[in-house]
Order: C-alpha cells, then structure tokens, then sequence
C-alpha cells in the first residue's frame, strides 16, 4: 500500500512514524504552509491545520493560540534563526520534528535565490536533542534514515549509507 501511495521515501517513512506515536483523534498544527505532506496526513485520517506562512522567528502567535494537541515540524527548524523560541512557544503536549541531518561530505544547504528556502542550521543527531531538551521535551523515539539518490559519484555514494534525515516523537516536560 504505502509504496505506490507516497512521492518519496520520506513522506512514507515520516507517515510510518506519525502514525506509531499519534492517533487520528489528535488535532495536529502543521508548522509551514500547507504542502504535499500536509495532504498525506489528510489522506491518512489526521486533522491538520497549518500556519500560514509568517515569520515564526517574529511572531509565533499561531503557535501560542493553537488549541492542537500535537504540533508537527517537518524540515522546519532549519530555517529558524531561534528554533529555541519556537519550540518554547509550543502549547501541544506532543511533537513529532524532523531535520535534515548535517553531513561530512557535503556543505550546508544553501539557496542563493529564495528567501524562505535558506539552512540556518543543519544539525547534527545529538545537537537537536539538546535543543528539545532545553525547551522542556523529552525525546520518546527517535529514527534516522537514508536518501540515496541516484547519481554517480562518491557523495551519492555515500548516501547510501550516510542517515540524511532525524525524526522525533516528543512529549512536553
């Protein structure tokens, strides 16, 4: 089912671990615009509702008014000068995140065209969870996964066997 469902081995993965830790009864605030992940949720039963495209370093009074038992952020805080602040402001007893991990053989991600598209931080695994920890989460579950693409040459290579990809299940302190 999940093979021909999903665009890519992400969303079928982020999906897997969304549904382990969260059930269709929660009402889920979506960090971001609304996107083809957030039609995946719809799709698989969730209710989603996402912020609307503001600033969430300036102003996260999205976030601070949401009555939503979950918040999801998936390939969010990356973009964030102060994802700290962010995950502060949080209400929502549960969080399920993910990043893009920092990797060796490969420099940041860096979009020279769009503004919104730009990596303030990759992080590494243990980096992330100290920050989640700062904030007050407690991590419950974790997972790491691959993007292999495929090109030739030695980077691709290496993404074979190199985890792209950190995703949590948190619950509020």
């Amino acid at each position: 089912m999940y093979e021909k469902s999903f665009p890519n081995k992400r969303f079928k993965l982020t999906t897997l671990f969304l549904e382990k830790h969260i059930s269709t009864d929660s009402n889920i605030l979506d960090l971001g615009v609304e996107n083809p992940f957030t039609n995946i949720m719809k799709q698989q039963g969730f209710t989603v509702e996402n912020t609307q495209g503001e600033d969430l370093d300036i102003d996260t009074t999205s976030i601070e008014n949401s009555d939503a038992d979950v918040v999801t952020a998936f390939e969010i805080f990356e973009h964030l000068l102060s994802p700290f602040t962010v995950l502060q402001s949080i209400k929502a007893d549960k969080l399920v995140a993910s990043v893009p991990l920092k990797l060796w053989f490969s420099s940041a991600y860096r979009s020279k065209t769009d503004m919104r598209d730009r990596h303030f931080h990759e992080f590494e695994d243990w980096q992330f969870d100290w920050l989640l920890e700062k904030a007050g989460w407690k991590i419950i579950d974790r997972q790491k996964w691959t993007n292999p693409t495929k090109k030739i040459g030695i980077r691709p290579i290496l993404r074979w066997f190199t985890p792209r990809y950190y995703i949590v299940y948190a619950e509020r302190v």
